[in-house]
């Protein structure tokens, strides 16, 4: 394995700032905003699908030609029918009640302080996995939806197809405001 050169750290602590400042404004999101973001990027997906699998078959076209198993090469497959799922993954995100601010549980002392523990955000969720596009879209909506920022760190196998999910809900959230 190399050693990250000095302009990837940088890339990465730049990145990892954003996202701290950006955790800031979605810790104060309403819970109308984050499911109408959460809609947008749903309803972006489903109209830019064939963006979107034209990115993935250049993945896919790697992964086939480096001789990676058809078991490892169909989780990497990104079809208009996945893409019409992820999407419903993220409407069916939206419909679940908003974590941020519930009540998990609570009690008053003798003194009558009440003390009560309260679901907030984190801030920023940090995440490395594999092969699976799906993921980018599965992990970015429900950090959104408990107002945290994300990082994400796909595999290399599916660069392509990260990237142009990234681009669609990012577009669909810059619409949304």
């Amino acid at each position: 394995m190399s050693e990250a050169s000095k302009e990837e750290k940088e890339q990465v602590l730049a990145t990892a700032r954003a996202a701290r400042d950006a955790a800031s404004l979605l810790r104060l999101l309403t819970r109308e905003q984050k499911d109408k973001a959460l809609l947008a990027m749903a309803d972006a997906l489903d109209q830019r699908s064939g963006e979107i699998t034209a990115a993935n078959a250049g993945d896919v076209a790697r992964a086939q030609a480096a001789g990676t198993s058809a078991a490892l090469v169909d989780r990497l497959t990104l079809t208009p029918s996945r893409i019409a799922d992820i999407a419903q993954a993220l409407r069916e995100v939206a419909s679940l009640p908003d974590p941020v601010g519930e009540v998990i549980r609570g009690y008053t002392l003798p003194n009558g302080l009440q003390v009560r523990q309260i679901r907030v955000p984190l801030g920023v969720v940090g995440m490395i996995y594999e092969a699976r596009p799906n993921v980018t879209v599965d992990a970015a909506g429900l950090c959104l939806k408990s107002g945290n920022a994300a990082l994400l760190r796909g595999s290399s196998s599916a660069a392509e197809s990260n990237a142009a999910l990234t681009a669609v809900m990012r577009d669909a959230l810059t619409s949304t405001g």
